[in-house]
């Protein structure tokens, strides 16, 4: 990890910019706090692509499982599992 002040990023740009090109990212510090990260376009676009909810990203998984000839429960196992009975009373004072 590189890690530059505002004053060295502008005096060295292009060195900067072919670092973060080759796949390291460069840190740029105002009085030696962090304040921006200089990337490539490539890493910039795989971290602002849409992404999928998690359902629809399960479903297309299973999906995908059962291509490969794995099957998941449907939940009819765990019928009769559950105790019906009433709970135990609860005083809340």
């Amino acid at each position: 990890m590189t890690e530059v002040s505002i004053a060295e990023a502008k005096n060295h740009l292009p060195r900067l910019v072919q670092q973060a090109e080759t796949g390291g990212a460069v840190h740029i510090t105002r009085r030696g706090r962090p304040v921006a990260v200089l990337l490539s376009e490539q890493e910039y676009a795989r971290l602002n692509r849409p992404r999928r909810q998690f359902g629809e990203f399960l479903t297309a998984w299973r999906q995908e499982m059962r291509q490969e000839g794995i099957e998941f429960p449907d939940g009819s196992e765990f019928e009769g599992l559950r105790d019906k009975a009433p709970g135990r009373e609860v005083d809340f004072a």
